[in-house]
């Protein structure tokens, strides 16, 4: 009678901890889920529909496996799906390089059919590229040397965009946070690096830069 008053107790207690375990889990997908809502996909893991390629070399830029894959001589590939242009924003997107490989994402551009984007701002994407300027740099504005991140792993790269501040958060840690001066001028002919309004593009560097991204998604903010 001792030994089954016992193993009784014994398993109520394990039950309650399994249950109240199982809660925590639950409570963490819930605010998960909440942290998440109000996101829009961008891409929908099987097509490029809602996305626009540069004229200059549109074979670099395709999908795989329920992935973007950038991977040959210089392109762009523009959003140009309902939600363009965004002002403000919280982009996410999960990415991965692979050694030697240099890419980008630009924000508040606009469609060129060649050349590199003259609008808006890039956040760099490049882990062991030889461009100095490195992963979640505001490329040529705020530069980061040594993000914590490594190729061949995926990691999250977030873009947040509120009036003239400009947030780059690196698998949630924050990498830059700038605010643009007021009426700031272009930096210059060929790059304007100041926001306004635009859309996203991602960027094919060089034939030697492979990177896959996955899972883009966008909550508009104003």
């Amino acid at each position: 009678m001792k030994l089954t008053h016992a193993f009784t107790l014994s398993h109520l207690v394990a039950t309650c901890l399994l249950a109240i375990g199982f809660g925590n889990v639950l409570h963490a997908e819930d605010a998960a889920d909440k942290k998440e809502s109000g996101f829009i996909s961008l891409f929908d893991g099987k097509t490029l529909d809602g996305w626009k390629k540069s004229e200059e070399n549109p074979g670099s830029l395709g999908v795989e496996d329920g992935k973007i894959v950038i991977d040959g001589e210089r392109a762009h590939l523009f959003y140009d799906g309902e939600l363009a242009p965004l002002k403000n924003f919280h982009f996410i997107a999960e990415v991965m390089t692979t050694p030697g490989s240099n890419s980008g994402i630009y924000f508040h551009t606009k469609y060129q059919p060649s050349g590199w984007p003259k609008y808006g701002y890039e956040c760099q994407v490049n882990v062991t590229h030889g461009d100095p300027k490195r992963t979640s740099s505001l490329y040529g504005v705020e530069n980061i040397a040594a993000p914590p991140v490594k190729d061949n792993e995926w990691y999250r790269q977030e873009i947040i965009v509120e009036g003239r501040r400009v947030r780059l958060i690196l698998n949630g840690e924050t990498m830059v946070d700038y605010t643009e001066p007021e009426n700031k001028a272009p930096e210059s002919k060929d790059f304007e690096r100041r926001l306004g309004e635009g859309t996203f593009a991602l960027q094919a560097h060089d034939p030697k830069s492979k990177v896959y991204f996955r899972n883009l998604r966008v909550k508009p903010l104003d």
